[in-house]
C-alpha cells in the first residue's frame, strides 16, 4: 500500500497478498462473481480500494488452486452467466490466519508511527 496526498482523489495500491485476503473476506458473507467482489472491496474500503480485472482474476485463480475458495457458474441477477466463488472450509481457516497476521500488522506499523510519548 503506498500513501499518497490525497486519498479520496487517488485509490490506494495493494501490498502482495492483501486482495487474496479481502476476496475471502468478502466471500465470507456470501458467495459472489468477480464483480460483485470488486463493488464489496471498493464499498467497504469508501472507495480507497479499486480492485481492476488485471489483478482480480489472477488472484481468483490462486485462490482456486489453493483450494481455498471453488467456482460454480450459474445466472446472475441481470440474467448473464457468471462464475460464482464461495469460500470453502480451508479458506475459513486460512481468512482467520490472514486475519490474524493483518492485525499484528497493523499494530506494529500503528507503535512505529504514533508520536512518541
Amino acid at each position: 500500500m503506498s500513501t499518497v496526498d490525497h486519498l479520496r482523489e487517488s485509490p490506494l495500491e495493494f501490498l502482495q497478498g492483501t486482495l487474496e485476503v479481502l476476496i475471502l473476506r468478502s466471500l465470507q458473507i456470501a458467495p459472489n462473481h468477480a464483480y460483485g467482489i470488486s463493488q464489496f472491496i471498493r464499498q467497504q474500503s469508501e472507495d480507497d480500494f479499486v480492485v481492476d480485472n488485471g489483478s482480480l482474476y489472477p488472484a481468483l485463480q490462486r485462490l482456486l488452486q489453493r483450494e481455498w475458495i471453488t467456482g460454480e457458474w450459474k445466472l446472475s441477477p441481470n440474467g448473464r452467466r457468471a462464475r460464482y466463488y464461495k469460500l470453502t472450509a480451508l479458506g475459513r481457516k486460512q481468512l482467520v490466519k490472514s486475519q490474524s497476521e493483518w492485525r499484528r500488522f497493523v499494530q506494529a506499523m500503528s507503535r512505529i508511527l504514533e508520536p512518541q510519548r
